[in-house]
């Protein structure tokens, strides 16, 4: 989601009805500028290498919206639609057309949506608008009646303040038994720059809601264990309806890497994934028809988890929340999309991760991926105490998959159920 800082006054409300004075309103914006974990150019001179090299904001501002409907009919299903992945997906996209009204449509759908995650998205798409309008319609949600919504608000706003998160009182519980130390649900929001032409001068462009790149992708658990979380982590993924016999796709990265522990509340990693993966020239997963290539598919992860020193797994602090941003290759058969409506084009599977290192994935590769992602501890089941690795993910400290959460892989070697072709 890409946001001009210059049209930032655009979204601050206008008068006195922000209910802000003006020395609050210069201090929240003087918080918002020295909270942003980027530099733009019409803030900056120096070496262009520095702020003018980013690959996505290159493609952001060259590419065209693969999302056809008008601004009118996103805001229509955002507040409206009968499939919460849709409502999510509409808002998102109509945030990143950076819209004058873009806030007061997040913060209707923020206040009366009936799904929890839509709300919390909603919460994180004003975030990504930033600025004073921002601060100001977020503060409308840190004394929410669900405890989620409230924090994430306060986690959301003090983020734009100070840079840093905060968080509430609550205390912890963990179950045992479990593979991992903690599992933690993340919210991941994805551009898609897929290339329209091979001379590489027209791309398009998708922008992927966490529900909507979850029910493509799968949705992602980040998994950690206190005794290897600085140099090694899981990210389980798991994709439902996509297997004929509604078993869950089982799909697990191990990731590794180096963190900086110059401060002992926190964590800075930037970590690789390096895996093995059926290609599947069809462009779905799952899809056969033309055929299956093993490749081997790099991912890229960096970013900071912030500790909670109350909350103890054996002498450590527990992680409490995450962000970051990733990218990768992927690939997109435009066949199987063109000319498709939005809710057909974001089904199970419809997209692949791929590599450019391969004689057969590597030329089909069209599609740039480059994201955010988002995690905290929550309440899953509603007793007041927050959960730290109660999720079930499939998948052993090593990635392989583990049906039955006991510890022992499947089948040794195995990170993602489906076809298996053998090597060249």
């Amino acid at each position: 989601m890409a946001i001009d800082l210059a049209n930032k006054s655009e979204l601050v409300p206008s008068g006195n009805g922000n209910g802000l004075a003006a020395e609050q309103i210069e201090s929240l914006e003087l918080g918002f500028r020295s909270a942003l974990g980027y530099v733009d150019p019409s803030y900056v001179a120096g070496d262009p290498a520095a702020w003018a090299s980013d690959f996505g904001y290159a493609l952001d501002r060259a590419s065209i919206r693969l999302d056809g409907r008008t601004s009118q009919e996103l805001v229509e299903v955002g507040l409206g639609h009968a499939d919460p992945m849709m409502r999510e997906q509409a808002l998102f996209e109509y945030a990143d057309r950076n819209e004058g009204d873009a806030i007061a449509v997040l913060t209707e759908a923020a206040l009366r949506d009936r799904d929890q995650q839509v709300r919390w998205a909603a919460l994180w798409a004003i975030e990504k608008l930033g600025g004073v309008g921002a601060a100001t319609a977020l503060r409308e949600f840190v004394a929410d009646d669900d405890p989620e919504i409230a924090e994430w608000a306060r986690l959301f706003s003090s983020e734009l303040r100070t840079g840093d998160p905060e968080f509430d009182g609550r205390e912890c519980r963990t179950t045992p038994g479990r593979t991992f130390d903690e599992t933690i649900f993340l919210l991941i929001h994805c551009d898609l720059y897929v290339r329209l032409a091979d001379d590489n001068t027209r791309w398009g462009k998708l922008s992927l809601a966490p529900q909507g790149l979850a029910r493509v992708y799968g949705q992602a658990h980040a998994c950690p264990n206190v005794a290897t979380r600085e140099r090694q982590l899981v990210i389980a993924k798991q994709i439902d309806g996509l297997h004929a016999d509604g078993s869950p796709h089982i799909d697990n990265y191990l990731f590794r890497g180096f963190t900086d522990r110059t401060r002992a509340d926190r964590g800075s990693f930037f970590f690789e994934s390096h895996v093995q993966r059926p290609f599947y020239i069809s462009g779905g997963a799952d899809d056969t028809s033309l055929g299956v290539r093993e490749a081997h598919i790099g991912f890229m992860r960096e970013g900071c988890w912030h500790l909670e020193p109350r909350f103890k797994i054996g002498e450590a602090s527990a992680i409490r929340y995450v962000r970051g941003r990733f990218q990768g290759w992927g690939y997109v058969n435009l066949a199987r999309v063109a000319g498709k409506p939005i809710e057909e084009m974001l089904t199970p599977g419809n997209a692949i991760l791929s590599t450019l290192h391969d004689p057969v994935a590597g030329p089909l590769t069209n599609a740039f991926i480059l994201g955010t992602f988002k995690g905290k501890l929550n309440d899953w089941d509603g007793d007041g105490h927050i959960d730290l690795n109660s999720r079930d993910v499939y998948s052993t400290v090593d990635g392989e998959i583990d049906t039955d959460m006991d510890g022992v892989p499947d089948h040794p070697g195995s990170t993602c159920c489906g076809y298996r072709s053998p090597l060249p």
